[in-house]
């Protein structure tokens, strides 16, 4: 496409990257510093933030950079259905035996959680990605799995992640029991300009890039037009770095951010 147009080792706006790679923005480093406070507590930590925003990417950073002598990490996304189908994929992650009944599965965890921790010294630290889909009684599985000695012992970390709407939901009073347990929380939000300027440059960095190749008015559109969520961002960037190359320039102006803003699925 357009990589050897711009002599790219790779396409900059790619989703694909190793931890070390990503861009650090204010909010996303702060977000960081505090989950690993909820680590070290292993409570229970509330990640929000709007579709694109870099939520999975938290996680990312999180996981990845727990000692594995210390931690025993795990990620699970999607966690729709009943309440066994919450512990089947649970069990799945841990590498325990899938269960046939909810106490089964119940007392499966805790057990596992409890021994890592007696034994091996290791904490058990689960991440549940798209948390907003979890209904109701899903969630309050979820605190009762924390629930240790009547409340008076944290054995298991858990992070839940999903969108703005998890928030919103937990405030109102049908969640007062969970919402209480909940020690860390962190919301994330857009890129502003300045951040949005330099997470183009940092992109375009690793993939070679030596000399600006989007003009201030593109920079300028592209903060605009995507609201500064990294994954419009991204998708608004790569599309406008086409346009340029098919015209057979080498700068990206505000034209091609317009072009590539009004093909954005919607």
């Amino acid at each position: 496409m357009y990589d050897k147009h711009f002599a790219f080792v790779r396409y900059p706006f790619e989703s694909a990257l190793a931890v070390d790679e990503l861009y650090p923005s204010q909010e996303q480093q702060e977000a960081h510093a505090r989950l690993q406070h909820l680590v070290q507590l292993r409570g229970i930590g509330l990640l929000t933030g709007e579709p694109g925003c870099g939520k999975s990417t938290v996680c990312r950073q999180l996981l990845d950079g727990l000692h594995r002598g210390l931690y025993r990490p795990r990620y699970v996304s999607l966690t729709t259905g009943s309440v066994l189908d919450l512990y089947g994929v649970i069990c799945k992650a841990f590498g325990l035996a899938l269960p046939r009944l909810r106490s089964q599965a119940f007392l499966s965890l805790r057990e596992d959680i409890s021994r890592q921790l007696e034994e091996s010294r290791q904490t058990s630290v689960l991440v549940i990605d798209e948390a907003h889909f979890l209904r109701a009684e899903l969630l309050e599985e979820l605190r009762l799995l924390t629930n240790y000695r009547m409340d008076s012992e944290n054995r298991l970390c858990l992070l839940l992640s999903g969108h703005t709407e998890l928030r919103d939901r937990l405030v109102m009073t049908a969640y007062q029991s969970l919402s209480q347990r909940i020690a860390v929380r962190c919301h994330l939000g857009a890129l502003d300009r300045d951040e949005v300027g330099g997470y183009l440059e940092h992109r375009l960095r690793l993939a070679g890039a030596d000399v600006p190749i989007f003009e201030d008015a593109a920079i300028e559109a592209i903060s605009l037009a995507s609201g500064g969520v990294m994954r419009r961002i991204d998708w608004l960037a790569h599309n406008a770095l086409w346009s340029a190359a098919q015209a057979g320039r080498r700068m990206v102006n505000a034209e091609d951010v317009e072009k590539a803003s009004q093909e954005y699925p919607s």
